[in-house]
């Protein structure tokens, strides 16, 4: 169970923080409810506290994961790029990754579609995921090691330092 201005992490949503747990009737059912505020958009949820871990919400992760999570970005070795792959079915691949609120892989999901785009250039579509995996990423890793989420950006900008450069490059 989780308290009062806890913070929490919601799949696909990001980091939030439980403003209150109240009580409601619902289609004629009473049940408790985390009132949860989403921090980057300031969206509000209401969770049925019964069911909060079948929706995924889970606290945000300890240091020490935050710092594997680093970790594992840098180790490339993982890297299956799109070959074979058309960008419908890896689209609909890291979405679903998105949506798991596992935050290994959330990491996944921006680390391929880094290095995909060192070799190529991301569709719409795969620069929206890239935005909204590198979001809730730098979020949670901000808080679990209680830096600036700028600061968190920047350490993965310069993990991926040579990837973006190819990228930019490629622009020019």
């Amino acid at each position: 169970m989780f308290a009062e201005e806890q913070l929490v992490v919601y799949p696909a949503q990001g980091v939030g923080k439980i403003e209150r747990i109240e009580s409601q009737e619902i289609g004629g059912i009473e049940a408790d409810y985390y009132i949860v505020r989403i921090l980057s958009n300031n969206v509000t949820l209401m969770v049925p506290v019964l069911k909060a871990d079948n929706v995924g919400l889970r606290p945000v992760c300890p240091p020490e994961s935050g710092e594997a999570i680093i970790e594992s970005l840098k180790d490339r070795s993982d890297f299956t790029g799109y070959s074979g792959q058309n960008w419908n079915r890896r689209y609909r691949e890291y979405s679903e990754k998105l949506k798991s609120g596992d935050l290994s892989d959330v990491a996944y999901v921006l680390k391929e579609l880094l290095l995909i785009g060192r070799d190529k250039e991301l569709s719409f579509g795969e620069r929206r995921l890239l935005e909204q995996a590198m979001g809730l990423i730098t979020l949670e890793l901000a808080h679990a090691l209680g830096k600036d989420q700028d600061d968190i950006k920047d350490l993965i900008e310069d993990l991926f330092q040579d990837v973006l450069a190819a990228q930019e490059e490629k622009k020019s």
